[in-house]
C-alpha cells in the first residue's frame, strides 16, 4: 500500500510560500517499472530480437531518466492537488528542490522529499481616482492642416536631378568623398567615397554641412571641425579633425506637381484631387483621433498605476523583463541588425517590466470586478477602424481572424480602451487644445 503523504504550505513573506511535498517512494517504484515494461516492448538493441532486451539493460540504458521523469510527473500532481486545495494562484514557476539527498534513501525510507518555493498573486485594490484630473487633447483638423499634410507627401516623394550650374544649397544631396584626420591619422569612421547626405537634414554636423554648402561639382575644400564634448563616438569627442572633402555631384530636389497623376499615386484611381483632399482629410482626421486617444489613455493608464500600489511577484518582473530583452532583439534583427553580440541586461529593462506587470494585474482584477471583458462586436470593431488605413480593408480583417495571435492582441487592445473608459468615468476629464504639429510631431 501506498504511503499516505500530506503537503504543508508555509508563508515565507507577504507573497512568497513553500510547499513541503513528499513522494512514496513504492508508488516511485511501482511506476517506474511499469514504464520500463512499457519502454522494454520496443527496445531495439544489437545481439536482441525487438521486445527481447533483457531488463537490467533497458533499466541501465533508459532507468535514471524515466527515474527523473516519475519524480516529475508526482511531484507536479501533488504541486498542482495541494495549490488548489489551499487555493492559492501561484505566480511564475516554483523552485523545485530536494531534502532528500540523492542517494540517501535507506531501504526503510518511504518517501522522497521536496520543497517547493513560490510566490503568489498579490491582492489588488483599485485606488481612489477621482481627485485625479486627466487633460484630453482637442486638435482640429481644417483646410490648413489638410494642406500641410499634402505637402509633406509631396516631398516624401520628392525626385532629385543634377543641379547645372550652381553650388550646393539646402535642400540638395551631395554625393562625396571625405576624408578626417586627427592629429594626421585617419580616423575610425572618418573617411567614406560615394557618400550621399541632403544637406539641411541634420543627419552630419551643422559645421560639417556648412563647409559642404556653396561647393559645386567637382571640387574640393579642407577645413577643420571640433567634435562635441558629447559626441556618439567616445575617441573622437572633444577633438578637431582636419577634413578634405571633394563633391561629386550635387542633385537638386524637384517636388511632384499637384495633379491627376499625384492623387493617382495616392491612390485616388480616377485622379480627382477633390477626392484626393477629402481622403486626405478622413485620413488626419482619423489619426489624431487616434493620437488623442493614445494620450488620453497614457494618463489613464498612469493615473490607475500611481493610485494602486501593489507588491509584485518577483517572478513576474523577471519574466517580463526576459520578454522585453527578446522583443528589443527581434525589433533590432528586423532592422538588419545582427544582435548577437550585443550585450542586453534584463535589469536595464526591470523598472519598464514592472510597470506592465503591475497595469497587467490591475486590470486583470478591474476587467473580473467591474465586467469590463470587451465584446466580439466591440473586438470587431476595433480590428476594422485598423484595417481601414489599408488599401483593402476586408482583406485584413479576414487575415486578423485568421492569425490567432493577432485577435489575442486586439482583444488585450479592447480591455484596456474600456479599462480607460472606467478611469475617464471615475477622474475629471478636462478638454485641452493642443495645436495639430505639437501633436502630430510627437510620435503618440
Amino acid at each position: 500500500m501506498a504511503a499516505i503523504v500530506e503537503t504543508t504550505v508555509e508563508t515565507l513573506s507577504s507573497l512568497e510560500r513553500r510547499l513541503s511535498m513528499s513522494v512514496p517512494v513504492d508508488e516511485v517504484e511501482r511506476q517506474y517499472g511499469e514504464r520500463l515494461r512499457q519502454i522494454a516492448r520496443n527496445t531495439k538493441m544489437a545481439g536482441f530480437r525487438p521486445g527481447k532486451v533483457p531488463m537490467k539493460l533497458v533499466a541501465r540504458q533508459y532507468g535514471p531518466q524515466v527515474r527523473s521523469e516519475v519524480i516529475g510527473d508526482e511531484l507536479q500532481k501533488r504541486f498542482s492537488d495541494a495549490i488548489k486545495g489551499a487555493n492559492l494562484k501561484v505566480a511564475g514557476n516554483p523552485r523545485i528542490e530536494s531534502v532528500t539527498k540523492e542517494g540517501a534513501v535507506a531501504e526503510n525510507d518511504k518517501v522522497f522529499e521536496f520543497n517547493a518555493t513560490f510566490e503568489v498573486y498579490p491582492e489588488v485594490t483599485t485606488g481612489d481616482l477621482s481627485a485625479v484630473t486627466i487633460e484630453k487633447p482637442v486638435a482640429a483638423v481644417g483646410d490648413s492642416e489638410v494642406e500641410k499634410t499634402l505637402e509633406i507627401l509631396r516631398k516624401q516623394r520628392t525626385t532629385f536631378a543634377a543641379a547645372q550650374g550652381r553650388a550646393a544649397q539646402k535642400g540638395d544631396k551631395l554625393t562625396i568623398d571625405f576624408e578626417g584626420k586627427i592629429d594626421g591619422a585617419t580616423f575610425q569612421g572618418g573617411a567614406a567615397k560615394g557618400f550621399v547626405f541632403t544637406l539641411g537634414e541634420g543627419r552630419m554636423l551643422p559645421e560639417f554641412e556648412a563647409a559642404a554648402e556653396g561647393l559645386s561639382a567637382g571640387q574640393m575644400k579642407s577645413f577643420e571641425l571640433k567634435f562635441p564634448d558629447d559626441y556618439h563616438g567616445k575617441d573622437v569627442a572633444g577633438k578637431t579633425a582636419t577634413f578634405e572633402v571633394t563633391v561629386n555631384l550635387v542633385e537638386e530636389p524637384s517636388l511632384p506637381a499637384l495633379d491627376a497623376e499625384f492623387a493617382k499615386a495616392l491612390g485616388v484611381q480616377d485622379g480627382d484631387l477633390d477626392k484626393m483632399r477629402a481622403d486626405i482629410r478622413a485620413n488626419v482626421e482619423r489619426e489624431v483621433a487616434k493620437r488623442i486617444r493614445n494620450r488620453t489613455k497614457a494618463q489613464a493608464l498612469q493615473a490607475l498605476h500611481d493610485s494602486t500600489p501593489i507588491e509584485l511577484p518577483k517572478a513576474l518582473v523577471d519574466m517580463e523583463a526576459q520578454n522585453m530583452v527578446k522583443q528589443a532583439r527581434t525589433d533590432l534583427e528586423a532592422r538588419g541588425l545582427k544582435v548577437e553580440q550585443l550585450p542586453f541586461d534584463p535589469s536595464a529593462f526591470e523598472s519598464g517590466a514592472k510597470r506592465r506587470v503591475a497595469l497587467g494585474l490591475i486590470i486583470g482584477e478591474l476587467a473580473k470586478k467591474e465586467g469590463l471583458q470587451p465584446k466580439p462586436d466591440q473586438i470587431r470593431k476595433l480590428i476594422e477602424e485598423q484595417a481601414q488605413s489599408y488599401e483593402s480593408p476586408a482583406e485584413v480583417v479576414k487575415w486578423f481572424y485568421m492569425q490567432p495571435q493577432r485577435l489575442t492582441e486586439m482583444e488585450g487592445l479592447a480591455l484596456e480602451d474600456n479599462v480607460v473608459n472606467w478611469v475617464l468615468s471615475k477622474a475629471k476629464v478636462v478638454d485641452k487644445a493642443i495645436a495639430f504639429d505639437e501633436l502630430m510631431g510627437s510620435g503618440t
